[in-house]
């Protein structure tokens, strides 16, 4: 390091301008990098004071959380260096320099980690193979051919997809092409400042323990983003891909239909698709043309786009973002709106009521529809049956609704809880196919959906479905994530049984309301950004551990379950991972949960309204009853937000 800027950073220290982390994470980076690049941004950011900026870049390295990594790729504060020869309002030539961002430096040493651990765990013959694919974000196609360069400098071969595919996608070609991992950079729903990097293991779901931990210990061995490469002979392959895996892809989706006659007999149901400027236009459109609906795009939105121009944010989630696509399906009288995020994993939807209303659900209510939709056709064409029952299950997580429950209850089938990240849901997939015998292992992923369930309902758990609240879905096993591109087949059929039945989405979810009781949901985010931020963030989990409530908003508090410091299990037995997460059950039905966000610089709390006793509803007492919900739910929010403060000294 220039000893002139060592002199401002120490100085900057020792006025307690730069945090002791950011000053030995800065040293460390810039000492271990041949790139002049890198000293450039930090003595341009020095020179100028940014201490803030310098402090959010470097106060600590990326770590695997929820999704892997993630993290800026385009600075709060762009600098000369980084912005290169781009035009002012174009993307800034260079990514993010620092060991709190998404870089070249992060990249290399993730990707060397990772080749390691899958060079030391391969057993078969010839090289290990990774997938690697990427979405439309900003620095995807620079960012994969460095993971390609070092992944086949270091004796791993890459199947590489050449345009943006969808992380669904990539989960499904690890499979298909019996790889040892898998990579998808993405950020999913993040501003378009962002960019990630997930790693999957070779049964296609995202890593999780032991080889998490594994991979970690690796990369914490690398100093710097150097490495011998291998001698040419030694070297991987680049395979690459163009759309050569897209129709097994949609044939296996093309099974995710259980009424297919059904579904012919609607075929005048109009939808309006938007992928968002994101991958999901490369699939789901097609797919659902070939399953018999009409559908149209947004086409301006069509356009594959990092700036993601046409949306504040490209989170279907939030109501926003499907403003085009719902203005579009008024004009043409389309009866179903759905979109997709930048990498497609995620689904939303906007239905009409029985009055012709758009109405938009949340990911609890979709996911509800669903899963009561599947088992309720499994259970009428006999697949799932009194003698096999005790073999089918649902899986969610612990902060997706009840209703989920209630529902897989009246069929007489299990429901499991997982942690937040669908990679806890894959390894529960990942258990029931390794219970099945061993012949059958060694077939299992050439069998037939129809194949497979057989075997499930015998041996092991046949998966019905899966989902989070975060508006995340699977129906089969044939991928190990959750599938945008198969959400939209399954809510499509959802609508279109609705309408076989002269109802609606919106009509249906009433008729869920009545025979369970009215579930409501709904989330509080707080952004703390930066280090910061970080330290509120870290604070407040703290504190729900150590000084939980014992009464909310009037109602006493029966149970606290705090998953970073005590022991749980799930309903099958199997040891649930420590995660910052404290849930709170209420007397009268309600409940909440905090935990930190592993992707994203917020603060996470669920809310829950549900009855505290199994109930039902008549039909014309059913608007009171969610007025009523609606009410207790706006006053455990209120609360919740004023304890939040409270706690931080807000």
């Amino acid at each position: 390091m220039n000893p002139d800027l060592f002199e401002i950073l120490e100085e900057a220290h020792s006025n307690g301008q730069l945090q002791t982390s950011t000053f030995n994470n800065i040293r460390e980076f810039v000492d271990s990098s041949t790139n002049p690049r890198y000293e450039a941004v930090v003595t341009e950011l020095a020179e100028g004071e940014y201490w803030n900026e310098l402090n959010d870049r470097f106060f600590k390295k990326l770590a695997f959380g929820t999704g892997g990594l993630r993290g800026r790729t385009i600075g709060e504060l762009v600098t000369p260096s980084e912005m290169g020869s781009a035009e002012e309002g174009d993307r800034p030539e260079f990514p993010c320099v620092g060991t709190n961002a998404l870089n070249f430096y992060n990249i290399t040493r993730a990707t060397l980690g990772l080749v390691r651990h899958i060079l030391a765990s391969h057993k078969g013959e010839g090289k290990p193979s990774l997938v690697l694919a990427r979405d439309t974000r900003f620095f995807g196609k620079e960012f994969a051919e460095c993971v390609t360069k070092v992944a086949t400098e270091n004796g791993v071969d890459v199947h590489l997809f050449t345009e943006p595919r969808s992380t669904p996608q990539l989960s499904f070609a690890v499979r298909q092409l019996n790889a040892n991992a898998g990579i998808v950079l993405t950020a999913s729903h993040n501003p378009p400042h962002d960019n990630g990097y997930k790693v999957y293991a070779g049964d296609g779901a995202q890593i999780v323990e032991p080889d998490a931990g594994q991979i970690i210990e690796q990369v914490a061995k690398i100093s710097g983003e150097t490495y011998d490469a291998l001698p040419d002979s030694e070297r991987g392959t680049i395979h690459s891909i163009s759309d050569g895996l897209d129709e097994p892809y949609l044939a296996r989706l093309e099974t995710l239909l259980l009424d297919p006659g059904m579904v012919e007999e609607q075929s005048d149901m109009k939808i309006v698709f938007t992928n968002l400027h994101g991958t999901g236009g490369k699939i789901a459109p097609t797919l659902l043309r070939r399953l018999g609906f009409q559908c149209d795009t947004v086409a301006e939105q069509d356009v594959e786009n990092g700036w993601f121009p046409t949306v504040k944010s490209p989170n279907p989630e939030n109501a926003a973002a499907l403003e085009m696509a719902i203005t579009q399906a008024e004009v043409s009288a389309a009866d179903l709106v759905i979109g997709t995020d930048p990498d497609c994993d995620r689904m939303a939807v906007a239905v009409r009521d029985s009055e012709g209303k758009m109405t938009l659900l949340t990911g609890n209510q979709i996911g509800s529809l669903m899963a009561w939709y599947r088992l309720k056709k499994f259970t009428e064409n006999g697949t799932i049956n009194e003698t096999n029952k005790d073999h089918a299950v649902l899986v969610k997580t612990f902060v997706t609704t009840e209703l989920q429950t209630a529902i897989a209850e009246s069929f007489g089938v299990s429901v499991v809880n997982t942690l937040t990240g669908f990679k806890y849901i894959g390894a529960k997939l990942r258990k029931y196919e390794n219970m099945l015998p061993d012949e059958t292992r060694q077939q299992y992923r050439q069998l037939s959906d129809q194949e497979t369930r057989e075997l499930r309902l015998k041996h092991s758990k046949f998966f019905v479905f899966g989902g989070e609240e975060s508006y995340g879905y699977l129906g089969a096993d044939f991928l190990r994530d959750k599938d945008g591109n198969g959400a939209v087949a399954m809510f499509a059929e959802v609508c279109a049984y609705a309408a076989s039945q002269n109802s609606t989405a919106v009509e249906l979810l009433d008729q869920l309301f009545c025979q369970h009781g009215v579930y409501l949901e709904g989330q509080h985010a707080e952004v703390l950004s930066g280090a910061d931020g970080a330290e509120l963030i870290r604070k407040l989990a703290r504190s729900y551990s150590e000084n939980p409530p014992e009464e909310v908003d009037g109602a006493s508090v029966t149970r606290v379950r705090d998953f970073a410091n005590e022991y749980y299990t799930d309903e099958e037995g199997d040891e649930i991972p420590k995660e910052k997460m404290v849930f709170v059950d209420l007397a009268d039905g309600r409940a909440f949960a905090v935990r930190p966000s592993g992707t994203e610089p917020k603060i996470k709390y669920y809310m829950y309204v549900r009855p505290a006793e199994a109930t039902t509803i008549e039909k014309d007492d059913l608007p009171a009853a969610k007025s009523a919900a609606q009410q207790s739910f706006d006053s455990l929010k209120k609360w919740i937000v004023s304890d939040m403060k409270a706690r931080i000294g807000a």
